[in-house]
């Protein structure tokens, strides 16, 4: 079987303000729009062109749920990774639809929010103090090596 990838990276801003839902069993689940967009310059009339491109995203990662609920409002610019699935649903006239988002699971996902604290400056990535207190830093002391071991070559 020849390996697969399912992964989706963006970084956009926030179209809207995000909804925070909750399943039957009050897990909470985030969703919201992520906007990117393309410029160029045409090449016959030198004229701007852009085109803007809507995602749709949901959150399943209650960690990620909690930044998005305390810290991500419309025009948030976010860096996410995920992966693309497609359900397919009926309207209220019963008519199959389908739609296709970016899925940020339990055990996957990344969201790093890019707008600075005060939002003047965007040098450095801001990421809040609860998702900060929830990543593990590794630094050099957490490994261990054994300098005395022989090299084979």
């Amino acid at each position: 079987m020849s390996p697969c990838v399912n992964k989706v990276i963006l970084i956009g801003n926030v179209g809207q303000e995000p909804v925070i839902r909750s399943t039957n069993k009050g897990k909470e689940i985030a969703s919201l729009t992520i906007a990117t967009a393309e410029f160029w310059k045409d090449q016959t009339t030198g004229e701007k062109k852009e085109k803007t491109e809507w995602h749709k995203v949901s959150i399943f990662n209650e960690n990620l749920v909690n930044i998005v609920k305390d810290y991500v409002k419309k025009g948030s610019k976010l860096y996410i990774e995920g992966s693309l699935q497609t359900r397919k649903w009926v309207d209220n006239n019963g008519v199959e639809k389908y739609t296709t988002e970016i899925i940020l699971q339990n055990y996957s996902g990344v969201l790093v929010m890019l707008d600075s604290k005060d939002k003047k400056t965007l040098d450095m990535p801001y990421i809040p103090e609860t998702f900060a207190k929830n990543t593990r830093k590794f630094e050099s002391s957490d490994f261990t090596t054994d300098l005395d071991d022989e090299i084979p070559f």
